[in-house]
């Protein structure tokens, strides 16, 4: 019971210290022992009707002691203040209805300009999601010590550059909402390939912006997007080796995701603005999830995403779709076009495009640039077996 509760209410609760307390670190190491003590506490009485109030009011008290005893209260005028009001939290009978859901302005604060991507990732991670810096840690790659202090920085920046707890204002929202979506799509892609928990944690960021952006279309373009992708899971990767979009097994779907993922998208056209990036990405994605894909739409939607991001990822990916609306020739010609370097999906879907034009030596070499440059096992076998089926093509001519 605990468990579902901290998942489920964490942020809420952090946030709301945040907003009392202003100081995120108090606010933070304050949560912690509180949902401590309610494990402690609940086992024995049991959940009280109010479990948010509860932690809420329990991290505020908690930290007022903590002040008080190492002696610097009168330094933290806020508290003080709050402290020696007539009417405390604990004299309010409070509910949760009471408690303000503040994670939006926790959510801006962690993705805030003045912080590096990298922070702003493992912020969100910390105080949305309710990681542990370990698990952070391991989801990027670093060790432990490393997270801790990059979390730790970040806390000492917002702290030095009094990095706001507020909703932005309004000439900035556009710009702020971007970036806010932007850090939670690339915790998904940082989990897609491998790491499935990563990217359901995405998708449950996901659906708190949703639920608090509800007039903001990209919010549920992006969680549709992930939902849709997400649902392709079980069929992208099938004996630890890649599966192409062509040649994957429908059945193999999550069709819940796929439902859910085209309700968000519903949502998102249904607010009749201008669609962005990310609500044209889950209209491709929901597409490629119909067992005949219609690929001049695909193409069409991949034009519209091109002509608004300049993106030439997004314009390999229309090559892709030429192909597969039936000219893979024109497809090559506008792959050679791109400079994208040393971009690891360039290689292989040149090879790709070379193989169905039975331009068997060139795509070997392509192949091979590929493999050199794949960075999972999957991948690494795809790539291999499309290597040994040339090899037996060269055999049989």
């Amino acid at each position: 019971m605990i468990d579902a509760i901290f998942q489920r209410e964490w942020g809420r609760v952090l946030a709301a210290l945040i907003g009392i307390l202003g100081d995120f670190e108090l606010a933070e190491d304050a949560a912690q022992e509180a949902f401590v003590r309610a494990a402690e506490r609940w086992a024995r009485d049991g959940v009280p009707d109010a479990p948010v109030a509860w932690l809420v009011r329990t991290g505020r008290n908690l930290a007022i002691d903590r002040l008080r005893r190492e002696q610097t209260l009168r330094a933290k005028t806020r508290l003080l203040q709050a402290d020696q009001q007539a009417t405390t939290m604990d004299d309010i009978d409070l509910d949760d209805s009471t408690i303000g859901d503040e994670r939006l302005q926790l959510i801006f604060m962690c993705c805030h300009p003045a912080l590096a991507r990298e922070a702003q990732v493992a912020l969100t991670l910390r105080a949305l999601g309710g990681l542990t810096t370990a698990e952070i840690g391991r989801a990027f790659l670093v060790s432990e010590d490393t997270m801790k202090r990059r979390l730790s920085r970040a806390k000492t920046k917002i702290k030095a550059t009094n990095i706001p707890f507020a909703l932005p204002a309004d000439r900035l929202l556009p710009d702020r909402v971007a970036a806010v979506l932007a850090v939670i799509y690339l915790i998904f892609n940082q989990g897609f390939t491998e790491r499935g928990d990563l990217a359901a944690e995405a998708i449950r960021l996901g659906r708190l912006l949703a639920d608090l952006l509800v007039d903001e279309p990209e919010a549920y373009g992006l969680l549709a997007l992930m939902l849709l992708h997400d649902s392709r899971r079980s069929a992208r990767v099938v004996d630890g080796r890649v599966v192409p979009l062509a040649e994957q097994d429908r059945t193999r779907y999550d069709q819940a995701k796929v439902d859910a993922g085209r309700a968000a998208l519903d949502r998102a056209l249904a607010l009749r603005l201008a669609a962005g990036p990310y609500v044209l990405q889950a209209a491709i994605a929901s597409l490629q999830a119909d067992e005949e894909i219609d690929w001049h739409e695909v193409v069409v939607l991949y034009e519209r995403l091109e002509a608004l991001t300049g993106s030439p990822v997004v314009a390999l990916n229309r090559a892709v779709a030429v192909a597969e609306a039936g000219d893979p020739v024109r497809a090559l010609e506008l792959i050679d076009a791109l400079d994208l370097g040393d971009y690891r999906y360039l290689p292989s879907t040149r090879a790709e495009l070379l193989r169905r034009l039975g331009r068997t030596d060139e795509a070997r070499s392509a192949f091979e640039r590929a493999l050199a440059l794949a960075t999972t096992e999957p991948e690494r076998r795809f790539l291999e077996r499309r290597l040994a089926e040339l090899g037996q093509c060269s055999a049989e001519e």
